[in-house]
């Protein structure tokens, strides 16, 4: 093992699933910069670092140090220290400065601000204000600097020390000792593998009850993630067994146990007996649960309560609709607005073309005629955003509807605070999961309708449950199933070919004469790929279309990982078309202002949404703060919050879902066939508004449209609903 030391660059390399890095360290007494390479997460250019490691011969990249172990130190020469301050690790220090903290008070800097910090009145520019500032962000980089030898003395790098922090305070490293696992709960980004390694370093037995509980818990919500609102019993005690290597019976226990602790539900399903796989009983986290038995006995129960509605002629009402908005309705369009303005619940679905925004206009018209309140809503703010501008009517996301605020609890609106209104319309109801379907059907008066608009056939939504298609499977209430494609939208081979996708059929990629709005490129190399997209943003559709490479283009990708990736996509867009190359690196990814960002959690302190996107508008370094505007307002994000925030020229298709984008550009290869399926080609392909690109192959593209099993979801909405009866079955 050698031991180097040396002042923090750049980073030129990030992983952030292992945080593994490749960093060049200036070493003290070198001209040339070292590659440092190894899991070194938490750090940031301009540190001062202590590293120990050996030395590797890399075929390809040459001479590196493999850090097995580093700490960061406190810079010892004049340079250092500037740079050390002017890196924006000090809250209040910005580049200028630190510049001039330093010209005053040289070698003895970190001394007068550690012991004297008065003594900054001294420098030109410093009031008590920003001393106090100063003051108090070095008294907690210190103590976040414990935090971080702390954890890595137990065998897990401290990239997430800051937020510990923030959140326990002077208690961090006495709360993680008393229960380690609490950190997966409680910390974004910490998740129970990296709590596991924590709590096995610091000597908790490997079949130690308590790991076997959080195990399940940790084992159960990756299910939930990907969907299920339940999980069969056997194949959740083999998986948990499995990752934490130990016996099913310690897992069983731990079941036993947190059922009683009422943090889960395990309940027998007499219909999946039948299901050798998976046995006769299934487990729920509780609160979906309660969500599920809640959600379906309050659909039926709406769907019973008596309309205080004044009786009229729906044929009638539909024919003065459509007197009024000036052109004429289609059968089923027809039908679709009779139902829901005389139903209770309501179900209107179709894809694009098929005329859903005239429904929506033409129920608003004759609902306001009849003088009843009506709330519009959806899912995500572009979405609504969206939905206002079809009807002229304001559209609110359901958590600004139901008055989410944290600091309160939660959903503000409920059955004992209900929304004000008699008739509530929901847009893009494809997206809604089981937990917030829940939480506004609590807040919808009984007296009140509700009509549920979406695409079927899109994605599912994000958040467990199948929703939309659970009431439509249900049977229970009445469904519009809009499929007519209407003449203005006939000529555009967007729609044409979504429909056709849709069904199964290969789309029509025909050359044609002029300007089209849906063109396939062929292209097999993810490389060349991703040339062909870059090419496309910053030249071609700006010069042929007249369309702003980054405001008006989108581009959507199947996968996150690889060449023609989420994250390399990104980093290639960014370098091609954002001029800015002055900003921060944090966890390897680098920030400039005019960078397109997407939110990535639910920040409700922020009211920002999984989903969000958004402009980077500037960077201070000296407070600490990134500010995003997100088209509404500007929302400031401390640096140690950035990993809620991810570039966003190239998204997942997920992400896209309830947004609608002037151009999307796709690529669809082989090298996506994990996710290559029709719905998430079909919902990529209907998010774009008036130019949709595919690069690819044919043959991908084939797979796609071929591949119509969407993923079983386990949920028991629609066997609930369509009991006769619903009845809360005994958990055991």
């Amino acid at each position: 093992m050698d031991t180097i030391y040396g002042y923090l660059e750049r980073i030129t390399y990030y992983n952030e699933e292992n945080s593994y890095i490749v960093a060049k360290l200036k070493e003290k007494g070198k001209k040339e910069l070292t590659t440092i390479v190894g899991n070194l997460a938490g750090l940031n250019p301009g540190e001062s670092m202590k590293v120990t490691g050996k030395w590797v011969q890399n075929k390809k990249h040459g001479l590196q140090f493999q850090v097995e172990k580093y700490e960061t130190l406190v810079p010892a020469t004049v340079n250092g220290i500037e740079k050390y301050l002017g890196s924006g690790l000090i809250k209040g220090i910005g580049p200028v400065m630190a510049k001039r903290i330093v010209k005053v008070f040289q070698i003895d800097t970190i001394d007068v601000i550690e012991h004297s910090p008065q003594r900054l009145f001294e420098v030109e520019g410093i009031g008590e204000k920003r001393i106090e500032m100063i003051a108090k962000a070095w008294e907690a980089q210190k103590e976040i600097k414990e935090i971080m030898v702390f954890l890595q003395g137990h065998g897990v790098s401290a990239t997430y020390a800051v937020k510990i922090f923030k959140k326990y305070g002077k208690e961090s490293i006495q709360t993680v000792q008393a229960n380690p696992y609490r950190l997966a709960a409680d910390i974004y980004g910490i998740g129970f593998i990296t709590a596991d390694k924590i709590a096995r370093c610091m000597g908790v037995p490997a079949d130690s009850i308590l790991r076997a509980e959080e195990g399940v818990l940790y084992v159960l919500n990756q299910f939930i993630d990907e969907g299920h609102v339940y999980y069969p019993y056997d194949p959740l005690v083999t998986k948990a067994s499995e990752l934490l290597e130990v016996i099913p019976e310690v897992i069983k226990q731990a079941l036993v146990n947190l059922s009683e602790g009422g943090r889960i539900v395990i309940e027998e399903d007499a219909e999946d007996a039948k299901d050798a796989v998976s046995g006769s009983l299934i487990v729920y986290a509780a609160p979906f649960y309660q969500a599920e038995i809640g959600l379906a006995k309050r659909l039926v129960d709406l769907r019973e309560a008596l309309s205080r509605t004044r009786t009229f002629d729906a044929g009638t009402a539909v024919n003065w609709a459509e007197e009024k908005l000036g052109f004429t309705l289609a059968p089923k369009q027809k039908e679709a607005i009779a139902l829901a303005i005389t139903s209770k619940i309501t179900v209107i679905t179709g894809g694009p073309g098929t005329g859903k925004t005239t429904i929506i206009k033409a129920i608003i018209r004759i609902l306001a005629a009849l003088k009843l309140k009506v709330l519009l809503a959806a899912p995500t703010g572009r979405a609504a955003k969206r939905m206002q501008e079809a009807t002229g009517r304001e559209a609110k996301t359901i958590h600004r509807l139901l008055e989410f605020t944290p600091n309160k609890g939660g959903f503000q609106r409920d059955q004992n605070n209900p929304l004000e209104a008699e008739v509530v319309i929901i847009d893009e109801a494809s997206m809604i999961d089981l937990i917030l379907m829940n939480n506004l059907v609590k807040a919808i008066l009984p007296h009140a309708m509700l009509i549920l608009v979406g695409d079927v056939y899109q994605l599912p939504s994000v958040g467990a449950g199948s929703v939309l298609n659970d009431i439509i499977d249900s049977e229970q209430f009445p469904v519009v199933m809009l499929t007519e494609i209407f003449r203005q939208s006939e000529n555009s081979r967007i729609v044409v070919n979504a429909h056709k996708i849709n069904q199964g059929d290969f789309p029509n990629i025909g050359k044609v004469n002029g300007l089209t709005d849906f063109y396939f490129i062929q292209e097999a190399e993810p490389e060349k790929v991703v040339h062909k997209i870059i090419e496309m943003c910053k030249n071609r559709i700006p010069r042929s279309f007249g369309y702003h490479p980054v405001q008006d283009v989108q581009v959507l990708v199947p996968m996150h990982k690889g060449i023609a990736g989420v994250g390399s996509i990104n980093i290639e867009l960014q370098k091609a078309l954002n001029p800015n190359k002055s900003g921060i690196t944090r966890s390897g990814r680098n920030y400039y202002p005019g960078d397109k960002v997407l939110q990535i959690v639910n920040n409700y302190d922020k009211e920002v949404f999984n989903g969000d996107i958004g402009w980077v508008k500037s960077i201070n370094t000296e407070n600490q703060e990134l500010i995003v505007d997100f088209e509404d307002k500007y929302v400031n994000y401390d640096f140690a919050d950035l990993d809620e925030l991810v570039l966003a020229y190239a998204i997942s298709v997920h992400k896209a879902q309830g947004s609608e984008y002037p151009v999307v550009i796709m690529p669809v290869l082989t090298q996506h066939y994990a996710l290559l399926q029709r719905n998430l080609l079909y919902t990529g392909v209907t998010r774009g508004k008036n130019l949709v690109i595919l690069i690819g192959t044919k043959k991908a593209l084939a797979i796609a449209i071929k591949n119509n099993k969407t993923q079983k979801r386990y949920t028991k909405l629609a066997k609930r609903l369509s009991a006769i009866n619903i009845r809360e079955l005994n958990p055991l």
